[in-house]
Parts: C-alpha cells; structure tokens; sequence
C-alpha cells in the first residue's frame, strides 16, 4: 500500500479513539517524539489530524481522518488475507499449535516484562 509498518500500526492505534501522543507511545512501546515523527508523515498525506485536548491545552490529541481509516480498513483487510492464506497453508491443527504457541510466547514475555519492571522498583537485581 506504499505506507511503512510503523504508519500503519498508529493508524490501527489511533482508531481506537482520538488519543494523545503519549497514549500512543505507551501502547506501541515506543518514545513520543518515535511517533510524532510518524504522525507528521501521516498528517502531511492526509491520515490523521491533531487538535488541542479540551482538558489539558499543552496536549495534542490525534484522530483519523476518512481517508485515514480507509488506509486503515484497507490494510486490516490484507492482514486478515494474510492470516487466511496462512490457516491455508498450515491447515487447522497446525494453526491452531501455532496461536498456542505465539499466546504461550506472548504470556512469557508479558510476565518477564513485568517482573523485571517490578524488579527495578523494589531494588532486586536485574539480570
């Protein structure tokens, strides 16, 4: 579709709701001015618009245009052809080990994660 994967991940972050920089940055795990960048890129094509937060007026707010969620539309549906044509090609049962596994994978690194955020603010060692 012409757009890099960073863009595309903010634009399926952003339609969740309009958000704020700093709320976009936590949910992709990355540092604001990362996706300031990648929200000038996608607000100089016409993807996304800022406005000032009504509650907070040092806040920038970010939210889909039409033409933005169209793209986004566009590229979940390439996503979900993808997963399709995967399933197709695995089959049923081994798909199926395959989520196993990614959710197994995921819940590890959750948990990690997790303990050693815990780990630098109680003082424990950090390996």
């Amino acid at each position: 579709m012409g757009f890099k994967p960073s863009e595309i991940r903010v634009l399926f972050c952003v339609a969740r709701g309009d958000m704020k920089v700093s709320e976009i940055s936590k949910r992709m795990h990355v540092t604001s001015p990362t996706v300031t960048q990648v929200i000038n890129g996608l607000e100089a094509n016409g993807l996304v618009e800022r406005s000032v937060d009504l509650t907070d007026r040092r806040a920038v707010r970010v939210q889909l245009t039409q033409k933005g969620e169209a793209v986004r539309q566009k590229a979940g549906e390439a996503l979900f052809s993808s997963f399709s044509g995967l399933i197709e090609y695995l089959g049923e049962e081994r798909s199926n080990e395959l989520a196993e596994l990614l959710t197994d994978a995921y819940v590890y690194f959750a948990e990690r994660e997790a303990s050693l955020h815990q780990s630098q603010w109680s003082g424990d060692e950090i390996l």
